[in-house]
């Protein structure tokens, strides 16, 4: 028999071996734009069963990675091109990292024998990206793809989550192997996998102990708890601990929800009066940053005593806290509520410290609901705010996921909108990242299909992401944005007489857009539904309209442009 007659192997190329490792991880969703060197590399993964969802920009893309990996507790996959397309996706591997979300970053690179060439897209993108990667991989051969690609999964989610890099040569994209020893090279990269990484660190009982000492003889304890905590899905085990101990809890923005905004042990109305006079304070899944004040006077007291519980030994010793417990919250807190009920003691309503925060948290929302009561025309930020707050409550159980960003707009939100199920508010987060809107809209969407998203966005924020409007009709997702629309950046001119010189004084302020903006056209360009609401009638009639179609929709909501003011941190009235 010729050569030419043998039967040659099956073959297949680094494309469709990066995708078959993806499939055998167990990613089943990748956000990103293609294009050269890996649009097929995209083309294949869905072949396997891997949904990809197409941005218009890489760092929307980004952003939906991060928060996917959050709601998910599975690392949210990039793919981007090289060069650019991966300095776009370092936004959102950069807000993984500031947040600590599992994220993989994957991006084509150029030919690594024009190296150092000027190759098209030409970049060393491990430098790149390596303030924000915890862990950075390069497959420089087609056998180094699977155990690369599994590397770079096993670090996002290992320890504190973050966001990991994985580099892909277009020669290595190019590259072929034999079927068979591509499953080899598969199964061997399986067995390899560091164990060691997916292992949750071992609690220390003596200081589970020393925490509910310090818990049971603390005067004015205080339970705070952030996303960590809600990423490590410990509600039940948080609110058995608070609804036996009777202790006030305080949960930070995208806490909110793991214990009902509505419970009676609720602190958020009366956060600065727990804050300022808690003599013990077990802070769970949150770190003591710019969000918590640094844990230092005047907001908190100088003697306040600390339990931090974080998955990172190095937050721990950064922080320096009374007492530090290195665990996952669930299991730690779980632990803590088992130690108790075996002494059990409990704060109960008539304690002075319960009845203090209970009657503060109670006069502030009576003086927020006397301002939310008024229907204010033209809308400041409260009217509004209210009606939206009250079509989300009457849609139920599984509540809506609410996205949340801007200055006013989630300043306001904050304090006006309920979360009562966890994982359901996500916002700017750690580093107050403006531009996360429609990203994170995209991923809860696919991390929660039968949840609605809700976003409530101001006009600048919106506009980092609004032409992702157009992948919510794409994909037809259940999304209703609605955009607060006062003319700018905090609102529209807010100079001084004297501030308004010089030869472009005719230009409009740099806080100004156009005024009147239809952002609710901009929908209806790509197929879906549009409303311009001015009166509360009109928003009323929108919200119940979009709630029920469950369609791409976009609010435009019209502010007074002087309704409101500068923001930057947390603003807290009470």
């Amino acid at each position: 028999m010729a050569d030419a007659d043998v039967k040659k192997p099956p073959t297949i190329d680094g494309n469709a071996l990066v995708a078959m490792s993806l499939s055998r991880a167990g990613i089943d969703k990748m956000f990103g734009v293609v294009g050269i060197p890996v649009t097929s590399l995209a083309t294949r993964a869905v072949a396997l069963g891997v949904r990809f969802i197409a941005f218009h920009n890489e760092q929307s893309a980004g952003y939906a990675a991060s928060a996917y990996g959050y709601l998910t507790g599975r690392p949210g996959v990039l793919l981007t091109v090289s060069g650019p397309g991966c300095v776009h996706g370092i936004a959102g591997l950069s807000n993984a990292a500031a947040n600590a979300w599992p994220m993989v970053l994957i991006s084509g690179s150029s030919d690594q024998s024009l190296a150092g060439r000027g190759d098209f897209q030409e970049l060393d993108q491990i430098a790149a990206v390596k303030p924000f990667s915890k862990f950075s991989a390069k497959a420089t051969d087609i056998t180094e793809i699977p155990k690369s690609v599994f590397s770079v999964i096993d670090w996002a989610a290992a320890g504190r989550p973050g966001g990991t890099y994985l580099d892909l040569p277009t020669d290595v994209l190019h590259q072929t192997v034999d079927e068979s020893e591509a499953e080899r090279l598969i199964t061997e990269a399986l067995k390899s996998r560091r164990k060691d990484l997916i292992e949750k660190p071992r609690i220390d009982i003596s200081k589970i102990q020393k925490a509910v000492e310090l818990l049971r003889n603390a005067q004015r304890p205080l339970i705070v708890f952030g996303k960590g905590a809600a990423y490590a899905k410990a509600e039940n085990e948080l609110t058995k601990l608070v609804e036996s101990t009777g202790i006030p809890f305080l949960p930070t923005p995208m806490g909110k929800g793991l214990l009902p905004d509505t419970h009676e042990l609720a602190a958020t109305a009366a956060r600065s009066l727990a804050i300022g006079k808690c003599d013990v304070a077990m802070v769970v899944g949150a770190r003591l940053n710019w969000l918590l004040h640094f844990g230092e006077p005047p907001k908190w007291s100088k003697d306040v005593k600390f339990i931090l519980v974080d998955v990172s030994e190095e937050e721990i010793e950064l922080r320096k806290p009374c007492l530090g417990i290195v665990g996952d919250a669930k299991d730690v807190v779980g632990m803590i509520h088992k130690e108790i009920k075996d002494d059990p003691f409990c704060f109960g309503k008539t304690h002075p410290w319960i009845e203090a925060v209970r009657n503060k948290a109670k006069d502030n929302v009576a003086k927020m609901e006397v301002q939310l009561s008024k229907d204010v025309v033209p809308f400041n930020f409260l009217t509004p705010m209210r009606i939206i707050r009250d079509a989300i409550l009457k849609v139920g159980s599984p509540t809506p996921v609410v996205v949340s960003e801007g200055a006013n707009t989630m300043d306001v939100g904050r304090g006006v909108l309920v979360q009562t199920e966890p994982r359901t508010r996500l916002d700017a987060g750690t580093w107050g990242t403006m531009g996360v809107g429609l990203g994170y809209c995209i991923a809860a969407a696919m991390a929660s299909p039968d949840r609605l998203v809700v976003a409530v966005e101001g006009d600048s924020g919106f506009g980092f992401s609004a032409m992702e409007v157009e992948t919510l009709v794409r994909y037809q997702l259940p999304v209703v944005v609605i955009v607060f629309n006062n003319g700018g950046v905090y609102g529209g001119d807010r100079r001084n007489p004297d501030e308004i010189t010089g030869p472009y004084k005719e230009d409009p302020a740099p806080t100004s857009f156009v005024p009147g903006a239809a952002y609710h056209i901009l929908l209806e360009a790509f197929g879906g539904k549009g409303y311009l609401a001015g009166t509360p009638d009109e928003l009323r009639s929108a919200l119940a309209e979009s709630f029920s179609a469950r369609k791409p929709t976009v609010i435009n909501v019209t502010i007074d442009p002087y309704a409101g003011a500068e923001s930057g941190r947390l603003q807290h009235k009470n």
